[in-house]
């Protein structure tokens, strides 16, 4: 694991004003990208491209689960907001704006109605991520004492049925990826168990864990493989790639059923984390001597990939913050998402609102130059990462 970082980079991270920082990202996001699905009022959507012609952005790909990490980012500002008193001044984006949870609100009722009037998708890891971000904005709307929508239980009501019916005995348990029904993996699976652990059902929760653990968790990395399906023989094949973002759920999944087995497992992983997803921060954190050289999550380019290392820092800020951790694994998770923040805050654009780079340890006049389309998930990205660091200075911060 990563030895505590006393370097003076590493006191500025923890001095850094990280509210503020994950506010420029969020208002850098919600104005170039948030718009009106078709100019309707109550709606909110974010255009995949930037800059974007609001009629062209409905022709383009659907991006069902980037929306729903919009959604995810819009509660964390909420949360932050909620912190600082809910009144109009402690909004992200000022007074005269919506709340966070208000725009989040829009959001998903932009998402239902640009998905054809349906939560439902032809993706379950799509669905599961929305399942757990409005379960988030559900509990943000009840600590403001303001009345979650009867939407938000349709909504769990719906995805649950559909959840339920994608995890089966099929290849010994775990959750389908798709409506095809012939591949089974993490990124499906592990949100999944972390919705089921979070709504109560611990049982169900802890069998797709356990399949996880016994048929896609890779021993000598200590890292979660890809998937598995059934090759022609009927025999089950593993596909070993591994993707930081899937790390992140498995950790959210673990950490939420507790337990030891769990705990030591959630701990095994964010070291792997540390030896195997991350790469060296002296490029981008200016000034940084050798000898005082700390690691950044790696990045995974544009695209879905845009979300990848965003995610994972959502879940290792929380590991953070858990006491039932060892002491060790909590600062490395600590120290992965305030480096990572740190790097694609060092390499940001600054004309006008900023624009986040591709890679964390490349800035982004290289990714973005003057003149680029900028791709939502990127900044996305980047916001996730600033509210984790900004969530590891709050006393006390849900998930």
């Amino acid at each position: 694991m990563t030895p505590p970082d006393t370097s003076p980079e590493a006191s500025t991270r923890d001095t850094a004003d990280w509210q503020s920082r994950a506010d420029e990202a969020a208002r850098s996001v919600t104005a170039r990208f948030g718009q009106r699905l078709l100019f309707l009022p109550g709606t909110h959507l974010g255009a995949v491209l930037w800059p974007s012609n609001r009629l062209r952005n409905l022709f383009r790909p659907w991006h069902y689960w980037w929306q729903a990490h919009y959604v995810d980012c819009l509660v964390d500002a909420g949360r932050r907001e909620l912190g600082n008193g809910t009144t109009p001044p402690a909004r992200f984006n000022g007074p005269g704006n919506p709340s966070a949870g208000k725009l989040a609100s829009r959001l998903v009722t932009g998402i239902r109605l640009r998905n054809a009037f349906s939560f439902v998708n032809s993706y379950y890891d799509d669905m599961a991520w929305l399942a757990l971000a409005t379960l988030r904005l559900q509990s943000l709307a009840e600590e403001t004492r303001k009345p979650g929508r009867r939407r938000n239980a349709r909504i769990h009501q719906t995805l649950t049925l559909q959840f339920d019916s994608a995890s089966t005995d099929h290849l010994g348990g775990g959750t389908f990826w798709s409506k095809k029904r012939d591949f089974k993996n993490t990124p499906a699976t592990a949100p999944v168990a972390l919705y089921y652990a979070r709504t109560g059902q611990q049982a169900k929760a802890q069998r797709l864990v356990d399949w996880l653990n016994t048929v896609l968790f890779d021993k000598a990395q200590g890292l979660y493989v890809d998937g598995a399906r059934l090759n022609a023989a009927g025999e089950i094949t593993v596909e070993n790639t591994i993707y930081t973002y899937n790390q992140g759920p498995v950790l959210g999944a673990l950490l939420e059923l507790g337990g030891e087995a769990n705990l030591a497992r959630a701990a095994t992983v964010i070291g792997a984390v540390d030896k195997r997803l991350t790469i060296p921060a002296d490029a981008v954190v200016p000034g940084s001597p050798p000898d005082t050289r700390t690691s950044i999550l790696r990045c995974d380019g544009t695209g879905d990939g845009g979300l990848f290392t965003g995610i994972l820092c959502r879940y290792l800020a929380l590991a953070a913050r858990d006491t039932r951790l060892p002491e060790g694994a909590r600062a490395t998770a600590a120290e992965l998402v305030t480096a990572t923040a740190e790097a694609l805050w060092a390499g940001r654009r600054t004309s006008g609102e900023p624009i986040f780079s591709v890679h964390a340890a490349q800035p982004a006049a290289a990714t973005y130059p003057p003149g680029a389309a900028v791709e939502l998930s990127t900044q996305l990205q980047a916001w996730m990462v600033l509210e984790a660091a900004a969530s590891l200075q709050q006393k006390a911060a849900p998930n």
